[in-house]
């Protein structure tokens, strides 16, 4: 065995998914510094740090079935750009014109597929801002914010220290063994179990349905064939995390649950003119690491842990995602918003879909081409509207390498979908990322004043009712 062959590692089914024509997708993670970003310590950490991961400092091989360890040039993965003055007058539409560019540029294959924009330009929210670009297939949301919250960041308190991070758990149920006999408790389990095969049976009709010819409605937010290929903006909204959490402790829901709601409204809002009644699919992310239910979280263990073949906590790509209907209907009590959307996603909680979908990615991929594999996520996601996505960030503000984190947006682009809604939590705010074709959705702006004006119409009806 050759040198060479001992450094290659087979890209895992996933991986292969995020390379083939069709999914071809790069996560792009905007952070908003509060300072001016020295590059010189960034470039000088990554020289440091980077040969530590495999996935950033491996290349594929000239095939595409295998990761080659390889020496990574860092001053070829981080571009530094001058900032006239004319444009810092103008650094919100600089910086998003400067993302949007880069999305039609590929990564460069024939080394580790990320890289890094310092754009030392003011915006609304930042003093500067750094864009972080890697493909798919290094990584999901999961890992690369473990990642980035591991090696690159300490709590602004205490720079000594890591920042944490929310861990999901399953709620505590009180325990009835004492007060229900064995039959009924059997009785309970066998309807419990019957329940879920049913549930599980009719999701995967209804994927298997929504791949080959259950379309949604073609709205103003649905793209057209070949969207995939076409260049994409982003933009995002900071709202109050405690606002969601205040809905969520009287409303008797989730986080996931509230976020739910309130993009259920927007969306309301935002197609109040379209006639007709309409069919609106959302993919909606789900994490199967272990320790987490439908909401995704992020695993804060260390690098090595993440990394080995058995870990709970896994690096790569390791989630699913669920249909989710969008109900789309102007309501006069938003509130409704929010407990259609409770019941919807209980319903879902009970189901075994998400994982058997991507049991079932892997078989394929590992039995057929890639070619055959790739065909029917893209025809799925081609037939729904949107993804959304919804990430436990760290619970305390943060520096990124000595500079004070004011926010962090993540988006992902090369899908089938011409709008994908990201959530992140950042120490007491919620980031409300959104990503678009701009040939079919034209004003984002409208779609993330839509997400503000719903959560605020709920926390107003709330304090109507008494109810706060």
């Amino acid at each position: 065995m050759s040198v060479e062959d001992e450094n290659e590692e087979p890209l895992s089914p996933m991986a292969r998914l995020f390379q083939s024509p069709g999914n071809d997708c790069c996560i792009i993670t905007i952070i908003g510094c509060k300072t001016k970003i020295n590059a010189d310590v960034i470039l000088r950490a990554l020289k440091l740090n980077v040969f530590k991961h495999p996935r950033f400092s491996s290349k594929l091989s000239d095939d595409g079935g295998s990761w080659i360890k390889t020496q990574v040039n860092v001053e070829s993965h981080v571009f530094v750009p001058d900032i006239d003055y004319e444009i810092e007058e103008d650094g919100e539409g600089y910086v998003e014109d400067y993302v949007s560019r880069l999305t039609m540029l590929p990564l460069d294959k024939s080394r580790p597929l990320w890289d890094m924009h310092i754009l030392n330009v003011k915006t609304i929210d930042a003093e500067a801002v750094c864009v972080i670009r890697s493909h798919h297939s290094l990584g999901d949301g999961t890992s690369l914010m473990s990642l980035a919250l591991i090696a690159c960041t300490q709590k602004t308190s205490h720079r000594a220290t890591f920042p944490t991070s929310h861990v999901l758990k399953q709620r505590k149920t009180v325990d009835k063994d004492k007060v229900l006999s064995g039959f009924l408790r059997s009785v309970l389990a066998g309807f419990w179990l019957v329940r879920l095969i049913c549930n599980t049976f009719v999701d995967l009709l209804l994927l298997l349905g929504t791949t080959l010819f259950l379309k949604d409605t073609k709205t103003p937010l649905k793209g057209d064939v070949g969207v995939e290929n076409n260049q994409n903006k982003f933009c995002h909204r900071i709202v109050s995390l405690d606002d969601i959490k205040l809905i969520k402790g009287v409303m008797n829901m989730t986080i996931n649950d509230v976020l739910l709601g309130v993009t259920q409204a927007a969306l309301s809002r935002y197609l109040s003119s379209f006639p007709g009644k309409i069919r609106l699919t959302a993919g909606v992310f789900v994490n199967l690491r272990s320790d987490t239910g439908i909401q995704a979280t992020t695993c804060m263990k260390p690098l090595a842990e993440m990394m080995a073949t058995n870990s709970k906590c896994r690096w790569g790509n390791y989630f699913s995602f669920i249909n989710f209907p969008i109900a789309i209907g102007l309501e006069t009590d938003p509130l409704l918003y929010l407990s259609k959307a409770k019941s919807a996603i209980d319903r879902k909680k009970n189901s075994l879909q998400a994982a058997l979908a991507y049991s079932a990615t892997e078989f394929i991929f590992n039995t057929f081409s890639v070619k055959v594999g790739a065909i029917l996520p893209k025809r799925h996601i081609s037939n729904t509207t949107t993804f959304i996505s919804n990430m436990i960030g760290p619970m305390e503000e943060i520096n990124f390498l000595g500079h004070p984190i004011a926010y962090i947006a993540p988006s992902v682009y090369g899908h089938a979908h011409a709008l994908t809604i990201h959530f992140l939590s950042y120490a007491e705010k919620m980031v409300i990322s959104i990503g678009v074709d701009p040939t079919v959705i034209q004003n984002p702006y409208k779609l993330c004043d839509e997400m503000e004006d719903s959560l605020e119409a709920m926390i107003a009806t709330l304090s109507e009712r008494g109810l706060i």
